[in-house]
């Protein structure tokens, strides 16, 4: 497959496509930056979970944490979606690595990386589907409480 980048390179060394090929170039780098970037703020209440020992017993590398949340506006008052998704232990009493799926009205936007056991958590946003469709970014999940009875998540769409 050939990139748009050598297909440019291969233009821009034939004089006669000179001018044909910097108003190509004008209009790609424009298409590229006419993607507004949004912002989706959303509260996660962990209702639905449920830890898999798979190892031994007590917390230990390997088990699997899945869930099935309700996820609600920014004020933490009407729900407008749902997450689905699991994480495996990676650090004892630090980290999981988890995968999930944010399914709102518009699409989904899918999710992976690391959920730290205390403090905020910084994941990747790999795709999605409706109005999502082709999203990246990142996602930032902020503990709500100590307990915690919710997270704060910000989804930072590129």
């Amino acid at each position: 497959m050939t990139s748009i980048a050598t297909v440019l390179v291969n233009a821009f060394q034939r004089p006669a496509a000179k001018t044909k090929s910097a108003a190509l170039l004008a209009t790609l780098l424009a298409a590229g930056s006419a993607t507004a970037a949004e912002q989706i703020k959303v509260v996660e209440r962990p209702v639905g979970e449920t830890t898999v020992d798979l190892t031994t017993k007590g917390d230990s590398v390997g088990d699997m944490l899945v869930f099935a949340n309700g996820v609600f506006d920014a004020t933490n008052k009407t729900q407008i979606g749902t997450d689905q998704g699991y994480c495996v232990r990676t650090i004892v009493g630090k980290s999981w690595e988890c995968f999930w799926t944010l399914t709102l009205k518009a699409g989904q936007i899918t999710v992976e990386g690391p959920f730290m056991d205390e403090g905020d958590s910084l994941l990747v946003i790999t795709g999605g589907s409706g109005k999502y469709a082709g999203a990246k970014g990142s996602m930032k999940l902020h503990p709500r409480d100590a307990t915690p009875t919710g997270y704060d998540f910000t989804y930072d769409l590129l």
